[in-house]
């Protein structure tokens, strides 16, 4: 137990520097147009990473000026026919990985007061460290390298908004959640339903999906859908509006929306997500948890053939 709870205040720490130290949050890098950029995914499975890993992955990316969001171990990427590149006279020893999470499970049999025998079955919270495609040699990789698709013409910037709407579309139908415009954005649980300003009012789309889809993110808190608000006492609203803040950045990234330069929500609650990170190192962890779950949730009624129930916390941290 101690050296998970040494392990949370590692990453907590990190994330906190990243927020005293920076304008930009963590989880909101540059975007980019290339089929190798975007949210960070894991090179064998191709699965994107959940949790807390995409926050810590972020953070390595803008510290050592990665681009790609390609990652594996050393032994994925030796697998691949890659090779680590040497660590850099810059970079400190044990820091040009980056050490990323996830919950393995762990089961114990005891006896209980009558003699019979029983399963404990718990997770306990392990690191591993990965490496970015950029970090690594190899000409047989080139083609998860950033740049590999030609964005110096016209078109370079152009933004194709179509799967937003549609997952947006099939959030509000699935979840049968309404879409209201007024002149601030809010949920209203009593009658559920979104409202955020009108479109015409944004002075860039990716704002308007951004804000629509952290609205629906604390849409999910309803009892009726993974309600989460119940699960957290302490620090609720600042945890609301972290979990609404991330999971609405986890899925505009993941399709292939631009971050939003609206930094309202992100200063308006800053101070009271470093107090509460800095009091509970398990805060972050809970806030991106819940985060991927509401992202997963929302997203996945947009693809018709994903039938499999939202992962428990205890596995979406990989």
């Amino acid at each position: 137990m101690a050296v998970q709870n040494e392990l949370r205040q590692q990453i907590t720490d990190q994330i906190v520097a990243a927020l005293e130290s920076g304008d930009v949050p963590p989880w909101r890098r540059p975007w980019r147009v290339d089929r190798n950029a975007g949210f960070p995914a894991n090179v064998a499975s191709k699965k994107p990473y959940r949790g807390i890993n995409p926050i810590l992955l972020e953070m390595a990316s803008a510290r050592h000026g990665l681009n790609s969001k390609w990652w594996g171990t050393f032994n994925q990427w030796k697998a691949l026919g890659g090779r680590i590149m040497k660590r850099p006279a810059d970079v400190p020893e044990g820091q040009w990985g980056t050490q990323i999470v996830f919950w393995s499970p762990i089961t114990k049999t005891s006896k209980d007061d009558t003699g019979q025998e029983e399963e404990d079955r718990f997770f306990v919270l392990k690191s591993y460290t990965v490496f970015n495609v950029d970090q690594v040699e190899g000409e047989r990789l080139d083609h998860l390298r950033v740049g590999q698709v030609d964005t110096d013409g016209d078109d370079a910037q152009f933004v194709d908004y179509q799967p937003a709407e549609e997952a947006l579309e099939a959030a509000l139908l699935g979840m049968g959640v309404g879409l209201r415009y007024g002149g601030r954005a809010f949920y209203c649980p009593s009658q559920d339903y979104i409202q955020v300003p009108p479109r015409a009012t944004f002075d860039r789309l990716e704002e308007f999906y951004a804000t629509a889809f952290h609205e629906l993110v604390h849409a999910t808190e309803h009892p009726a859908r993974l309600n989460w608000s119940r699960k957290e006492k302490e620090n609720s609203y600042a945890m609301g509006e972290l979990v609404a803040e991330l999971g609405s950045t986890f899925i505009t990234r993941e399709l292939g929306v631009p971050a939003s330069e609206d930094m309202t929500n992100h200063v308006a609650y800053l101070a009271d997500w470093l107090k509460a990170m800095k009091n509970d190192p398990k805060f972050i962890f809970i806030a991106s948890s819940q985060a991927s779950k509401a992202a997963e949730f929302l997203l996945a009624f947009g693809r018709p053939q994903a039938t499999e129930e939202v992962e428990s916390e205890a596995v979406l941290v990989r």
